[in-house]
């Protein structure tokens, strides 16, 4: 059973997600306010994100580098609407031991200041473009006041794709390359669906010229923004001087992008997928896959043992399995510790297993329990896996799909935000003064303009000031 100690999901969500990262052993808080501890299990599933992002770059042509952690504050300031979007959010290093330095440091929130000042001398003409540039690294952000793991972390980890283009239009095309990896990654291995669309102008990053997002729906209702994409336009290359040669000598400068997946989705998928029960992790990014539990006593010890080993030895090649054979806590015990963790399949066997050669299987996802042969387990595991995948995936995308409510009365929004029902689909008429009035009236703010309903706008009226409608937005109270 659950521990009846915990905060329940549906009833106080901010500390059921807090307490299950600790509880589960996931993370564990560090010495520093909002920094946290990476345990081995959530260092996995970051791996495993990271390396499926990073081999679909890759492919694509995209080439990591890696950057200093410290900029000079110089360089910050090159880029005035940048430095002005992160200067409540830098960190700086004074000194150096007990002596104070010439000029301070910035703990990089972001790279572009320093990256853009060593790569504009690799760019002479066109043949040396484009240069397409991905770094994973951590940064460090500390504007807010009250953190949450990885929701809002005053450290993550992240990649930064920087790209640099000869033209506007070479630029732009990279947009559904690089959100399309991210939406493949996100279903493909966290078995998360989202909602891609543009940022409003308000909402952009700092220094770009348009920013797209793909957000999620938490369990609380609030959104929150997941990997996001950035057309910087000339703003950075005229700062910095970037500058190539075009085919007929002239010079011009560079078009950018700048794009990132975080440490973030662990927060979301913890909060999406898992229950009263604790985590449900997903297959592909379980450390774990499959633990298998003997329960014996005594007397059958030796026997029980020998036959948990051999199932273990069965299925090693296809699942990452594990046997829990520690004798300080009891079956039960140990089935909702397993359950807490978010393991995918749980394996029990005792003696009535080791005569009858089937063992009984549970799914965390459903908690249905089936027999199985262990001499089809090689064979059955993997197919199940996949299965839990699916189910995770689609569970997901329908609880999404069900809190996007698609509204034109301003009432209905204002009762969508009280309730914190998820999303008021809008129509909006583009307006900045809309856009705070909302927002003012009832803390939510535009998660983006979702791609596929934009042909909806036509013939719609904003759902503030009656205007023809330029947009539809999801209105939404955000993280």
């Amino acid at each position: 059973m659950p521990n009846d100690k915990r905060a329940k999901k549906s009833e106080n969500f901010s500390e059921w997600y807090t307490s299950v990262l600790i509880d589960s052993g996931f993370i564990d808080y560090s010495p520093v306010s909002g920094m946290i501890v990476f345990r081995p299990d959530s260092y996995f599933a970051w791996e495993i994100i990271r390396d499926a992002v990073d081999t679909q770059f890759k492919k694509s042509g995209i080439q990591n580098v890696y950057f200093p952690l410290l900029i000079p504050e110089k360089l910050l300031e090159k880029e005035k609407e940048h430095v002005e979007g992160f200067s409540p959010e830098v960190a700086w290093v004074t000194h150096a031991g007990k002596s104070k330095l010439d000029e301070r440091l910035a703990i990089r929130p972001t790279s572009e200041t320093i990256m853009y000042e060593v790569v504009k001398k690799w760019i002479k003409s066109w043949r040396d473009l484009p240069l397409r540039m991905n770094q994973w690294n951590n940064v460090v952000r500390w504007e807010f006041k009250h953190p949450t793991p990885f929701l809002r972390s005053r450290e993550f980890l992240w990649n930064e794709g920087h790209t640099i283009f000869a033209t506007k239009e070479e630029a732009d095309a990279e947009r559904d390359e690089v959100l399309g990896i991210y939406e493949r990654v996100l279903k493909d291995y966290i078995a998360m669906p989202g909602i891609p669309g543009r940022k409003t102008d308000y909402e952009k990053f700092a220094g770009a010229e348009a920013s797209y997002s793909i957000e999620h729906i938490m369990p609380d209702g609030w959104m929150i923004q997941g990997p996001d994409f950035h057309i910087d336009g000339q703003k950075f290359s005229k700062a910095f001087g970037i500058t190539f040669l075009d085919k007929d000598g002239n010079s011009k400068f560079a078009y950018q992008n700048t794009f990132a997946i975080s440490t973030r989705e662990l927060g979301v998928l913890i909060a999406v997928h898992g229950d009263d029960r604790g985590m449900i992790l997903p297959p592909k990014i379980a450390r774990i896959q499959a633990v298998i539990i003997p329960i014996y006593n005594s007397g059958n010890k030796a026997v029980v043992l020998e036959k948990a080993n051999e199932v273990y030895a069965s299925i090693r090649n296809k699942v990452r399995a594990y046997i829990d054979d520690n004798d300080a806590y009891s079956p039960g015990w140990k089935f909702n510790e397993w359950e807490l963790k978010g393991v995918p399949i749980r394996i029990e066997l005792g003696e009535k297993e080791t005569k009858s050669g089937k063992v009984s299987v549970v799914r965390r996802d459903t908690l249905e329990k089936t027999e199985i042969p262990i001499s089809e387990l090689h064979n059955v595991l993997p197919r199940l896996l996949d299965e839990i995948h699916n189910s995770l995936y689609n569970r997901a995308k329908k609880y999404m799909e069900a809190h996007i409510h698609e509204v034109e009365d301003f009432k209905k929004l204002s009762e969508i935000m009280e309730k914190s029902m998820g999303a008021a689909r809008a129509p909006w008429c583009g307006s900045h003064e809309c856009e705070m009035k909302i927002k003012e009236d009832t803390g939510a703010k535009i998660a983006n303009m979702p791609f596929d309903a934009q042909s909806k706008a036509k013939g719609k009226k904003c759902i503030l000031c009656g205007k023809e409608a330029k947009y539809i937005a999801d209105f939404a109270r955000s993280y």
